[in-house]
């Protein structure tokens, strides 16, 4: 019997040895595991911010996209409406012959001229194309472009005297400056 305990007393022992080499084969495993962990989770934190800022950044993208195409949709006719206030001013210059040094038929003429001049100066307005009203009022450097200068008595400095050239706005944008004559 003496044999039997010995043999079971063997085989007790090296059960334990190999669980106490399991339990610390966990032990060693487990600050492995946790440093893993904490390193996929840093990874994985790093990985979310990455995407905040990225979607931020493709947000920021669009709305300026977005601002971009309102305002070329805002000013789309700028182009024609500058050519087209060139038309107006040729009109404006033809209108302004003298009715009575004209024949008759010259003057239907030129109210033919007129005609077509309100009309495009209504589809002007139409289109939010006005016209720098500058006549009899202070200078505006941001609006009016000073080609000549004239002292006058009674007149205040910087008021507009004459308009050589009119100026437009398109929209809250400025589309060409007034040429005036301002005084000293």
């Amino acid at each position: 019997m003496e044999e039997k305990e010995e043999i079971v007393k063997e085989n007790k022992e090296p059960l334990k040895d190999i669980k106490g080499e399991e339990k610390k084969k966990e032990k060693t495993k487990k600050p492995k595991v946790n440093k893993e962990v904490e390193s996929l989770k840093e990874e994985n934190k790093m990985l979310q911010d990455k995407i905040l800022r990225i979607s931020a950044e493709m947000q920021n993208m669009r709305r300026r996209l977005e601002e971009e195409i309102m305002r070329i949709r805002k000013y789309d006719g700028e182009d024609l409406a500058k050519k087209i206030i060139n038309v107006t001013d040729n009109f404006e210059r033809a209108i302004k012959l003298d009715d009575n040094d004209l024949t008759d038929e010259l003057s239907k003429f030129l109210s033919g001229f007129k005609m077509i001049y309100t009309n495009l100066v209504n589809i002007l307005n139409e289109y939010e194309i006005k016209e720098i009203e500058c006549l009899n009022k202070e200078f505006d450097p941001s609006l009016m472009e000073a080609v000549l200068t004239s002292k006058e008595e009674g007149i205040s400095k910087d008021i507009v005297l004459e308009v050589l050239q009119k100026g437009y706005m398109y929209k809250d944008k400025l589309l060409r400056p007034a040429m005036v004559k301002v005084s000293e």
